[in-house]
């Protein structure tokens, strides 16, 4: 593991001017490849889903907060929270990693203003309207089939945009060979965007039904709602992923990482959530696993001290995960700045020692095949000066 050093880190802070029209050049994905992005959104606590438990400072600075021998041992230093008891075993077989101390360019704090700045991918807040991950799609150069899928009632900002994504909703699907659908299809046939989106998704609804994706109505309860809830939507992701025309690219959203008072009972709920939805993703994918990267993020972290209600407030450096049966390294992911007081950032939260785009420059690098141009200039417009991280897979 290596030590963080303030002085070679400082995070890309520059105007947006975003290359729509640049040309890029094709990059066909790597037969078979899987790339899944998890927005965990209302800022999850990095220091509750890997614990620093070797660190020194982390049980004084923590207090009631801190997590003792029932953590899940990774190494020396870092653990997992129990509730990530998936996660933990995929992490000994090598198939799971943790991002300590990771973080957007943002340093407002502002919920709305964190999540634009991680979706989007831009340097600074509302400086486009369409997300990285549907930017990335563009890059892949990858057409004929639907190639990126969000699941979740509407489609998240880090899909949004050019390319086409198809977008399903855990619940009772629509008949595409009813008289309706056919009607409308008719109807929009010569509108150049509802046309396509529309084709886009009965192709999709039918794609639920014939893999078995649909679960009708137990599919609708969140990620926080259930843990079965959620393996079972991490299988039926898992069903489209590994159809033979099924998408490449996937984004799934879950809420409820807001954690301001009772944190030690609404955060363990959260990730048994999570847990139990990449749960489900591994099982469901069976041998696709061994090509599939799935990235865990979220818009900011919290503080490093508990505040008056049991809870922490809104901070900066969180904690990623990256798991697949791509990985091929071991170890945390990055650098540990440390939990010292010195080392805080501005004296209270975790610092920022690593730019989220940094991660995700390289793992779409490395796994996905995008080239170093199109990351800087369209995914991640004006990131030149962030250089991908090659040691995330």
């Amino acid at each position: 593991m290596t030590r963080f050093r303030p002085s070679r880190r400082a995070f890309a802070a520059a105007g947006l001017a975003l290359p729509f029209l640049a040309r890029v050049a094709d990059a066909a994905v790597p037969r078979g490849r899987k790339f899944v992005v998890v927005i965990c959104r209302g800022g999850m606590d990095g220091l509750t889903v890997a614990p620093p438990v070797g660190d020194p400072d982390y049980r004084a600075l923590r207090g009631a907060l801190a997590l003792g021998d029932e953590a899940l041992a990774l190494d020396g230093t870092f653990a997992l929270h129990p509730s990530l008891a998936s996660v933990h075993a995929l992490a000994r077989a090598g198939e799971a990693r943790i991002v300590p101390a990771v973080a957007t360019p943002d340093r407002a704090r502002s919920h709305f203003e964190a999540q634009d700045v991680l979706e989007t991918g831009a340097p600074g807040v509302y400086a486009t309207t369409s997300g990285w991950l549907n930017r990335a799609v563009q890059a892949m150069a990858v057409g004929g089939k639907t190639d990126a899928i969000s699941v979740g009632a509407t489609a998240p900002l880090i899909l949004r945009g050019a390319a086409p994504a198809a977008s399903w909703s855990p619940g009772r699907s629509i008949d595409a060979t009813a008289r309706l659908p056919a009607l409308l299809q008719d109807l929009y046939s010569d509108a150049p965007l509802l046309g396509p989106a529309l084709a886009r998704g009965l192709a999709t609804e039918t794609m639920a039904r014939e893999t078995g994706a649909d679960g009708g109505g137990a599919m609708r309860a969140g990620a926080g709602q259930g843990r079965e809830a959620a393996r079972t939507m991490g299988s039926s992701l898992a069903d489209f992923l590994k159809a033979p025309d099924g998408p490449q690219v996937a984004a799934v959203s879950l809420d409820g990482f807001d954690t301001h008072a009772n944190q030690m009972v609404q955060l363990a709920n959260r990730l048994a959530g999570l847990d139990a939805l990449v749960d489900g993703l591994h099982g469901g994918l069976g041998p696709a696993w061994k090509d599939t990267v799935v990235l865990a993020v979220t818009e900011f972290g919290r503080t490093a001290r508990a505040n008056g209600t049991g809870g922490t407030d809104h901070g900066t450096g969180s904690t990623a995960l990256v798991l697949g049966g791509a990985l091929t390294g071991r170890g945390i992911v990055g650098d540990w700045p440390t939990l010292k007081r010195q080392a805080l950032f501005e004296d209270r939260d975790v610092y920022p020692a690593l730019d989220m785009r940094a991660l995700a420059k390289g793992l779409l690098a490395e796994h996905m095949g995008v080239e170093r141009k199109a990351l800087d200039t369209l995914v991640f417009p004006d990131s030149a000066g962030v250089e991908p991280l090659r040691s995330a897979i």
